[in-house]
């Protein structure tokens, strides 16, 4: 994946698998706005959050946004995710606050407890979409992820772009990091980007300056309460350096390790750390509070976005049909 970003241009071997994969893309959404595959409509209108790239953009925190925007905004979000990694049998599965991330999967399960929502978690997001419509009061869909799932209707679609990385080199699959072509951002409602943005688009900024401690979520210090000794940060989330950035920003100083996406954590991961502070994201505490030690601390981030994203949300919420963004 670090090639992808740090080499311009890919071997003529992945390039030629490169323009297959474009091929079945471009043949793929065609089914689908052709009517050759099913697209499922849903009575309540649905918003796709989605990127263009492999790995981590920003979503999850973006999407928990929107949940909490939308709730303040008089509207009763309910939320679908894939649940990268699980298998739920033959049904969609409710997360809970209670869940077990490995059972649910990381991301959802940090998206039920910040939110409060009702979250369901399927491999085919329209299924998910249904049960939730079947099982709960909700008003709106947020899809955490699933731009490229297009038998979910939608009415909305919000895609997120690393500010820092954008498009690496700007191929697709596996030349490159891009799911689709860049030219498939023309075609979304809402783009955002995370960190840094060109000019008239929208930023979004992840602020967190306290650390949480695992074993007692009452105890809250600031950030700054751990310079002046090294700990132990950890990150197993899709771009691991932005967090390790956050902790610099404040001037800390530590030793880091990247785990990778998703990564299944044990006890034995933390024989390193001794003594000393672990610092880690709130999608990795998820799946760390079962042998957590009073030394486990995550840092909980909040997203910012201009009152205009706001605005402009719900002024294209009012005036979307349902699935009319199926194409």
């Amino acid at each position: 994946m670090r090639e992808w970003y740090e080499k311009p241009r890919p071997n003529l071997f992945l390039v030629s698998l490169e323009l297959l994969f474009r091929q079945v893309v471009r043949a793929r959404r065609w089914a689908y706005r052709h009517g050759l595959k099913r697209v499922r409509h849903f009575p309540v209108p649905v918003v796709v959050v989605g990127n263009l790239t492999v790995g981590g953009t920003g979503k999850t925190p973006l999407v928990i946004w929107l949940a909490q925007y939308l709730k303040e905004n008089g509207f009763k979000p309910g939320i679908v995710s894939r649940g990268y990694g699980v298998s739920t049998g033959s049904r969609p599965l409710r997360v809970s606050k209670e869940s077990d991330a490995y059972a649910v999967g990381d991301e959802p399960l940090l998206i039920a407890r910040r939110t409060g929502c009702p979250v369901f978690v399927f491999a085919k997001r329209a299924k998910a979409a249904s049960a939730l419509v079947e099982n709960v009061d909700c008003d709106i869909i947020l899809s955490d992820d699933g731009l490229q799932h297009y038998a979910l209707g939608r009415d909305l679609e919000i895609a997120v772009v690393d500010g820092a990385r954008r498009f690496g080199n700007g191929y697709c699959l596996p030349a490159g990091p891009l799911r689709e072509p860049v030219e498939r951002l023309s075609s979304v409602d809402l783009r955002v980007y995370s960190g840094e943005a060109p000019v008239g688009e929208y930023v979004m900024v992840l602020e967190g300056d306290m650390a949480v401690n695992l074993r007692d979520e009452s105890v809250r210090v600031p950030l700054t309460s751990f310079s002046g000794s090294v700990f132990c940060a950890i990150a197993g989330i899709g771009h691991p350096k932005r967090f390790f950035k956050h902790l610099s920003d404040f001037g800390l100083k530590f030793e880091c390790r990247e785990f990778p996406d998703h990564y299944r954590y044990q006890a034995d991961d933390f024989e390193f750390v001794g003594d000393r502070a672990v610092v880690m994201t709130e999608k990795d505490a998820v799946k760390c509070r079962a042998f957590a030690t009073p030394n486990f601390w995550y840092v909980p981030v909040e997203a910012r976005l201009p009152m205009e994203f706001g605005a402009t949300l719900l002024t294209l919420l009012k005036a979307k049909r349902n699935g009319s963004k199926t194409t």
